[in-house]
């Protein structure tokens, strides 16, 4: 089965984190940031993966450490789940509305980083979580994935919505990314390679 775990430890977090890309449970997540607790459970339900992810961070600075470590973890858990990338359908796009709001991922897991980031938020905070942090999570997130990652909100008004839309469509279009297709023969690349 290709699934990954890691744990990184910091001057700043502390991380468990350990992922299935082949089963949807267990999902469990304790990072100490609730909003982002609930964005990282969104992630896992629309991926249809198993994750787990326990933190210690220095949330008595503030949530930024916690936020963004989780993504350069998850990150490097996938890539180490994905292995090779024989027969994965390789790219994913997937729009999500949010009641009035509608967000767009699409994405290639094509060993490049890159992250388009096309969001902006007038409430500048959710619970513990800096809704600028949305953006850094998904920067690590791409990054450590070694995929490329555009994201953008069509329209919306309410945070809490583009963020939700935002964390479930880049979750489908993983899913999509990361689905083993049995019409691929070997790597979905004229390199040879991902």
């Amino acid at each position: 089965m290709r699934k990954a775990t890691l744990k990184r430890e910091t001057a700043e977090t502390k991380i468990e984190l350990s992922l299935n890309l082949d089963q949807q449970e267990p999902v469990c997540i304790d990072t100490g940031v609730g909003f982002f607790d609930h964005m990282l459970t969104l992630f896992a339900r629309h991926s249809r993966i198993s994750l787990e992810v326990k933190v210690d961070g220095d949330l008595e600075v503030d949530s930024h450490h916690t936020v963004e470590d989780v993504g350069i973890v998850l990150g490097q858990c996938i890539v180490e789940a994905l292995g090779d990338k024989k027969g994965i359908n390789r790219y994913g796009t997937s729009f999500v509305p949010m009641d009035e709001s509608l967000g767009m991922a699409s994405l290639d897991l094509s060993g490049r980083s890159f992250l388009v980031f096309d969001a902006a938020f007038d409430n500048p905070k959710l619970g513990a979580f800096d809704t600028e942090l949305t953006e850094e999570f998904f920067q690590a997130l791409a990054f450590n994935t070694k995929m490329n990652l555009h994201l953008k909100i069509l329209h919306g008004k309410n945070t809490h919505h583009k963020i939700e839309a935002l964390f479930k469509a880049t979750g489908r279009a993983l899913r999509e990314a990361i689905t083993e297709n049995p019409e691929i023969q070997g790597i979905n690349s004229t390199k040879g390679i991902l």
